[in-house]
């Protein structure tokens, strides 16, 4: 989701505080625009070699039809701390979810909310006990292996003409650097993720989560403190996974990603 308005209009507001509700966490993000990365890294402290390596992996068909339905497949390798997959379900509302998904320990509900816009989501999650993510994408092991049977139910409800993970293409990797911050003169902590891409291209996002009684108050303090800080509020937001999705659609097609 791209938008140009830079602040929720009230309609919005008591749609995310309905969602906030039921939902288990919100994060709140920004996206930097590139031209003001250096700027906004030393405002915040941000030292790259603290930095988490990761490289990320969509699962879908070159022409999308998984994320045209609203579901999300990725897989990843994190340094230091192994592999994981999620199949993720957007926008939902928690309410609307069976019982059974609802009360998952797997399943994660949050709202993502951004200048000019919000989304909710339902992400069900793995943690691999090996790591299988390299295989997988290589072709030495089935994709769904990579996927637990409660996730690859879920995916089932969701996806449209009986998808199933094995269908799916392997788009990526995307590398991502994340660095988490504690800066000076503000109470919680700040994650900084630096998505490149293939092209050159990259996104760069801060963000910090909260519980959904403390959505307000934390928004307005995380304002206040960027504003402090000189950091543009009002650009054009970009998603990291539309981004990728699209880049590798394009290459998995034969055009040029845009």
């Amino acid at each position: 989701m791209e938008t140009e308005s830079p602040r929720l209009v009230s309609e919005d507001l008591v749609k995310v505080l309905d969602l906030v509700k039921d939902a288990d966490s919100i994060e709140l993000k920004l996206t930097v625009p590139g031209s003001s990365y250096r700027q906004s890294a030393a405002a915040l402290g941000v030292d790259p070699l603290d930095a988490q390596i990761r490289q990320v992996f969509f699962f879908d068909t070159p022409d999308l039809r998984l994320n045209q339905a609203g579901v999300v497949a990725r897989a990843r390798r994190i340094q230091g701390r192994g592999d994981d997959s999620v199949i993720k379900l957007r926008p939902v509302v928690p309410s609307e979810l069976p019982d059974d998904v609802r009360a998952s320990e797997n399943l994660g509900v949050e709202v993502d909310v951004m200048p000019g816009g919000y989304v909710c989501s339902a992400s069900m999650k793995q943690a691999l006990t090996a790591p299988r993510v390299r295989l997988a994408v290589a072709g030495e092991m089935p994709l769904h292996k990579l996927f637990s049977k409660e996730q690859r139910a879920f995916l089932a409800a969701h996806a449209p003409d009986g998808l199933t993970i094995d269908d799916l293409s392997v788009l990526g990797p995307i590398f991502v650097l994340k660095i988490k911050v504690r800066p000076d003169a503000f109470s919680r902590r700040l994650v900084v993720e630096v998505w490149l891409y293939p092209d050159g291209a990259r996104v760069i996002e801060l963000s910090t989560k909260c519980l959904p009684g403390e959505g307000v108050m934390v928004g307005l303090e995380v304002r206040q403190f960027l504003e402090g800080k000189g950091i543009p509020l009002s650009g054009a937001q970009q998603t990291k996974t539309k981004t990728a999705l699209e880049f590798f659609s394009a290459e998995l097609l034969g055009g040029d990603p845009e």
